[in-house]
């Protein structure tokens, strides 16, 4: 991807943004969710989660909390907890793909599983800021676009950031499109800003 931003320099911008009484206090968003999308470069991913880590760790000393919810460690605990997870694994090899897929997408169920569990943590852990991470690596079971979309109502009082490995793009002709990886089209999403291009 050309013009990526490095690792640095993302971390330099989001300590800037998140960091800002602006971005905390949500204004100049015209009623619109809080709601901001990291889409960077997937190469950058393991990149990226030292990035989340050094930002969350950088802000807490300055006072503001990060509360960071990683969808594969929340999927695998809420498997866990079901006692399933054994049983998964134990089927995995044998199971056609397609049918894994259909297995995790009804135990994981966004509605249902994901977002009530993601209410929970919102609710009992004092935070400033989400931020969303383990996008890739829930994918295809667990589509981006559903949890923001599942997330309106429950995450609309402090601002969220999701780390994003592919593009968000905006065009008069598409509208605004999450890409994973830069080749999988997760599905129109409008209601974000790419943070990217937040001033303060």
């Amino acid at each position: 991807m050309k013009g990526t931003k490095t690792a640095k320099a993302w971390q330099d911008h989001l300590l800037k943004v998140v960091g800002s009484d602006r971005f905390l206090k949500m204004r100049g968003l015209n009623n619109e969710i809080p709601f901001f999308i990291c889409a960077y470069a997937p190469h950058q991913a393991v990149e990226m989660d030292d990035v989340a880590r050094n930002v969350r760790r950088q802000l807490g000393h300055g006072g503001i909390t990060v509360l960071d919810i990683n969808l594969y460690d929340l999927s695998l605990s809420l498997l866990q907890d079901r006692g399933i997870w054994e049983q998964i694994l134990e089927q995995e090899p044998s199971i056609d793909k397609g049918e894994l897929l259909e297995l995790l997408q009804g135990v994981l169920d966004t509605n249902d599983h994901l977002i009530p569990t993601i209410a929970r943590r919102l609710a009992s852990e004092a935070h400033d800021v989400l931020f969303l991470t383990g996008i890739g690596e829930v994918f295809p079971y667990i589509r981006s676009h559903n949890v923001l979309n599942n997330l309106q109502s429950t995450a609309k009082d402090k601002p969220t950031v999701m780390f994003f490995p592919g593009s968000y793009t905006h065009s008069l002709a598409s509208g605004a499109e999450l890409v994973l990886f830069g080749t999988q089209s997760d599905d129109k999403y409008y209601r974000a800003f790419n943070i990217e291009h937040y001033e303060v």
